[in-house]
């Protein structure tokens, strides 16, 4: 009898070794930390609070990262998940076409007994599990899934979150298979929110519906033991006619993907898709561009799907708005996390913004897993009629996490010994002593 296509995944989950690629671990580390720079700076975010208070600020015993109150589990990952995104600051992977860490950690971390935790490096690869499984999902569900309106972050989260967690808790495949299923049936979330407060709500849900998974599939439970196959399944339900199953094994660990195609550490506090604007846009600054008549901005088929402002009226919407992040960086050097509060746009910034114009390349390839599909072209003329172009390929990334972690914690001397521990941490004493560190305000 043929092995079904959830429980091939389940077994690779429970068989995977990812402690034993070196160069996988370090990436795991490095993700680690930007990770936390995000978190602990989204944790000061007004709305976190809100989040807290609504649902009722349950004690317990799992580390809320930037507070010394604890919270029960389920509450701590998804505020943990919330203050990760809420910035949308956090790292983004192709092949997800989504955020994987912002959701995979804090569902691991609410899964964690403090007071007999398993070693940092088991943790790490737990990590590196979910993350695969996460991006091996994006992969076979195909793009039409995040075109038609879904959040990859929150739809295949609870998959990642799940399967990191019975990675780490040595579930066996079987249970793994129904923790799959039961975080399936939790999918949900929809790029509608983008620009709102709900937006990182999506990765908060996500790691708390992933570890409601993995929890009620270890306390034995049933569900449905094939949730990614056949017509009633995952990938036909939400890919559209375009899922490619077979993708969710093929070449799983050789080579991981966070080493191929590899995460995004962001270098800009705003949308994925917008950032190379930005980098077009500050390399005009520095040439001295300031007299701005008209721009357009050039994607492939798809690639502005996740930029649903065209004239956003506060901070929180800019995010999603390449015309904005193009008169921020043209004006002001930088994309800075000013520009993207809750405050009113600036009024010089949006009247720049109303002479950019987008455009699509329907001869080029639409945009898809694959990072070669993603561009952009950016043109400007100035009053006179001169013009200037620029094209940037691919996702420009971030090389120093250690400096944005320095820039989110205000250089606080509470937290400076975070980055370096991340980096060294290899035992159970490690990691209880990273919980430590995390559980302060």
């Amino acid at each position: 009898m043929p092995v079904s296509l959830t429980a091939a995944l389940a077994e690779a989950i429970v068989s995977a070794h990812p402690e034993a690629d070196a160069a996988a671990m370090a990436a795991a580390r490095l993700a680690l930390v930007d990770f936390l720079a995000c978190a602990l700076a989204g944790s000061r975010d007004r709305t976190v609070a809100t989040v807290r208070t609504a649902l009722g600020d349950m004690p317990g015993r799992a580390t809320v990262i930037g507070s010394g109150r604890p919270a029960e589990p389920q509450l701590a990952a998804l505020i943990n998940g919330y203050a990760g995104h809420v910035l949308d600051y956090d790292d983004v992977h192709a092949s997800v076409r989504g955020h994987p860490t912002t959701v995979i950690v804090p569902a691991l971390l609410a899964a964690l007994d403090p007071a007999a935790p398993p070693s940092a490096e088991a943790f790490l690869a737990a990590y590196l599990v979910g993350l695969e499984t996460m991006a091996h999902l994006g992969r076979a569900i195909g793009p039409a899934h995040y075109e038609r309106g879904f959040h990859a972050t929150a739809t295949l989260g609870p998959l990642g979150a799940a399967a990191a967690i019975a990675h780490l808790r040595g579930l066996p495949a079987a249970a793994t298979a129904v923790a799959l299923g039961l975080g399936a049936t939790q999918a949900a979330g929809l790029r509608l929110q983008f620009g709102f407060d709900a937006k990182p709500l999506h990765a908060g849900l996500a790691a708390r519906n992933g570890l409601i998974a993995a929890r009620l599939a270890e306390a034995g439970l049933s569900g449905a033991p094939e949730s990614l196959d056949g017509a009633n399944g995952l990938l036909a339900v939400y890919g559209f006619g375009e899922a490619k199953p077979e993708r969710v094994l093929e070449a799983w660990g050789a080579p991981w993907q966070i080493l191929r195609p590899g995460l995004t550490l962001k270098a800009f506090p705003c949308c994925t898709a917008a950032h190379p604007v930005a980098v077009a846009g500050l390399a005009f600054h520095r040439d001295g561009w300031r007299d701005l008549a008209r721009a357009t901005i050039t994607f492939p088929p798809g690639g502005d799907a996740a930029l649903v402002v065209r004239a956003p009226g506060t901070g929180i919407e800019a995010r999603f708005s390449p015309e904005y992040i193009l008169a921020a960086s043209l004006v002001d050097g930088a994309v800075r996390l000013d520009h993207f509060d809750e405050r009113p746009v600036r009024p010089d910034l949006a009247a720049i913004a109303e002479r950019v114009e987008r455009r699509h390349d329907t001869a080029a390839p639409r945009l898809s897993s694959d990072p070669g599909t993603r561009f952009v072209v950016v043109e400007l003329a100035d009053a006179q009629g001169r013009t200037v172009r620029r094209r940037i390929d691919g996702l420009p990334g971030l090389d120093d996490a250690d400096a944005k972690f320095r820039d989110a914690t205000a250089g606080s001397g509470a937290f400076q010994a975070v980055p370096d521990l991340v980096r060294s941490m290899r035992d159970p004493g490690d990691l209880a002593r990273l919980l430590q560190l995390l559980a302060q305000p």
